[in-house]
């Protein structure tokens, strides 16, 4: 078997000193999380966190900054996930869009109220971010580079 991470992307988008959460049905337990989810092929990073910010809340996502990269050993299931995590605005929401179905709600929540969840967080992930975004951790986005097939070294 070939061991591979899966890789991910995250939001952190804070709005009156209050972060965009998801409800999301995980298997049948209720957790939160970021608006997160899987890199597709031919996807680059930053798309993907647009992409996945629209899917799960409705909200038109800019990223502005990568706050981290995150590598976490889930030790219920053995996956390892690497999670490239992006702060930014979200500029509009499109009331009629319908979510992903595993979304149960989009919501605004307070530093106290996430933590206040913190049984019923997705993963360590989360907080670690909001943390590392409070404290300033910003990386430009031309830290990340897509090369295309017709590119050579």
């Amino acid at each position: 078997m070939v061991w591979k991470p899966r890789v991910t992307v995250a939001v952190v988008a804070e709005r009156q000193q209050r972060f965009l959460m998801v409800e999301e049905d995980v298997q049948g337990v209720v957790r939160f999380n970021q608006p997160a989810g899987h890199l597709e092929d031919k996807e680059s990073l930053v798309d993907a966190v647009i992409r996945e910010c629209r899917e799960e809340t409705a909200w038109r996502f800019q990223p502005e900054a990568l706050v981290g990269i995150y590598r976490w050993r889930n030790s219920r299931n053995g996956e390892t996930y690497l999670r490239a995590t992006f702060c930014g605005h979200c500029v509009s929401q499109d009331t009629h869009r319908a979510l992903d179905q595993d979304i149960v709600a989009a919501h605004w929540l307070g530093l106290d109220e996430i933590q206040s969840l913190s049984d019923q967080l997705r993963s360590p992930l989360v907080l670690r971010s909001i943390h590392d975004y409070l404290h300033g951790k910003r990386y430009p986005l031309d830290v990340l580079v897509d090369l295309h097939v017709e590119e050579s070294l």
